[in-house]
């Protein structure tokens, strides 16, 4: 593999497990566009296949089939032409057949779900490959690969029909933490401050393709206008091109995405309903439950008020890149935009929420930084239900009877906690207590990249965790 290869050190296990086996191995890889899902397994296996392929996005049946047909030549084929599915896997056995028997055969298809279209009998097919042919060898490795993590969840990993519990191991590839992404911006000679590096995680997350189109000889600021903010920039459709490729009709999961977008604390499922003008059905929970699964956004529900109901759930909006696009796609086009606004209200307000989410992506580093290793832990945010309306930025909840109450505040320096601000997280717990009638204790717990200036409202805060915690 690459030297400058970062992280994935639990799939690459998984991988290797895969070809130690000795039997027959079915894997599922997915994740979302751009993590790096095909640059992990050509790395892994240095691009030495039996077969390989990988679906045309939005490609008609004829032109998938031609795709396929033209990586069974490249293998050895010299058949004729497939018509079906089914003609297409017995040309792809008649070539893995006389290939020597030594040694593992490793068949990867990317793109999996390209190749499912309309009424093509794709799926049956390759359950029928790997039911009748492929199981029944111990020297074949099948490795399929998705970017539409619900449609390969849905119809591979837990599908009804042909293809039923035959995968044998699941895979999912997520986004980069903030110390893989801080590894991964050195090999490409970016040495920038942490805050910066925490910056740049707020707009691109920890998705390696994102990352990878930052130039080191340009500022942070030039490479977000370059790349987002300027006329035919790399990432300025990015937002329609990411949904596309999650799901196959993509507009009902934009709109939820963007109804949260304006509900930083979260939305409950009637919520979310009532803002969309839809029922709140199957159809809805399906959605939501799809975006989950692609780490779009998170469910939570708080513990301590007793026995939640699941209408009480609350989800909310996770995924950086798409709140950054939500909040400033109106300013498209906008040349030096990100430049120009640099410390405004605007920027400053987005900052703020952005810093939220990263915290909320890192949880098991503030865990660690509060000592919580060992402890079984629920997190969330809250918010109160009666005026005045109260909100927590981060419960976490222990399974000591604890509870964490953090505030999270996005500082250039040391954070100041005024009178009024010790009165308003006086104002919070009480709130938090009254409701949730939890007899818990309380812990106020700061979250800030530089800690707390020392003062008198300082000296009692005992929990805090800080930027450089993130980067464990």
């Amino acid at each position: 593999m690459d030297k400058n290869f970062i992280g994935r050190e639990q799939e690459i296990n998984e991988l290797q497990k895969i070809m130690d086996s000795g039997r027959a191995e079915f894997a599922a890889l997915y994740g979302r566009r751009r993590v790096g899902k095909t640059y992990l397994i050509q790395q892994f296996f240095n691009n030495r296949f039996a077969f390989s392929t990988s679906g045309i996005i939005e490609g008609t049946r004829e032109e998938e089939l031609y795709a396929f047909t033209s990586a069974l030549i490249s293998a050895g084929y010299s058949g004729s032409q497939p018509q079906t599915w089914l003609e297409a896997f017995d040309a792809l056995k008649s070539v893995l057949e006389k290939q020597p028997r030594e040694g593992r055969k490793v068949i990867y298809i990317d793109e999996l779900p390209c190749f499912d279209t309309p009424k093509s009998g794709f799926v049956r097919a390759l359950g029928h490959f790997w039911n009748t042919w492929a199981s029944l060898r111990n020297d074949v490795v099948l490795i399929v690969c998705g970017s539409a993590t619900s449609w390969m969840i849905e119809n591979i990993i837990n599908d009804h029909g042909g293809l039923h519990n035959r995968t044998t191991r699941t895979l999912y590839l997520r986004q980069f933490t903030l110390a893989e992404t801080e590894a991964y911006l050195k090999t490409k000679m970016i040495r920038w401050p942490r805050q910066m590096i925490v910056e740049t995680y707020m707009m691109f997350g920890g998705i390696p393709y994102y990352l990878s189109l930052l130039n080191p000889q340009e500022s942070l600021a030039q490479n977000i206008d370059r790349l987002y903010f300027s006329k035919n920039s790399e990432l300025g459709q990015e937002y329609r091109r990411l949904y596309a490729s999650l799901f196959k009709s993509p507009e009902p999961y934009i709109r939820i995405v963007e109804v949260l977008g304006k509900n930083r604390q979260g939305m409950t499922r009637s919520e979310i309903a009532g803002s969309m003008n839809v029922s709140s059905n199957g159809a809805l929970s399906k959605q939501l439950e799809n975006l989950e699964y692609c780490d779009i956004i998170r469910r939570y529900v708080s513990k301590v008020g007793g026995k939640p109901k699941n209408n009480d759930a609350y989800f909310q909006l996770t995924d950086l890149f798409t709140l950054f696009h939500l909040t400033f796609s109106k300013k498209l086009t906008t040349e030096d935009y990100w430049q120009q606004h640099l410390n405004t209200p605007v920027t400053n307000t987005w900052q703020g929420l952005a810093f939220e989410h990263v915290c909320m992506v890192h949880i098991n580093q503030i865990r660690h930084a509060l000592g919580l290793d060992r402890i079984a832990v629920e997190y969330y945010s809250w918010r109160s239900s009666s005026a005045p309306k109260a909100q927590i930025d981060m419960v976490i909840e222990r399974a000591d009877r604890l509870i964490n109450l953090c505030e999270i505040k996005y500082t250039q320096s040391e954070f100041v906690i005024t009178a009024d601000e010790d009165m308003k997280l006086r104002n919070r717990i009480a709130a938090f207590t009254r409701e949730t009638k939890t007899h818990c204790g309380i812990l106020p717990t700061w979250i800030t990249p530089y800690g707390l200036y020392r003062n008198e409202y300082s000296a009692s805060v005992q929990y805090q965790a800080q930027l450089d915690d993130l980067f464990v």
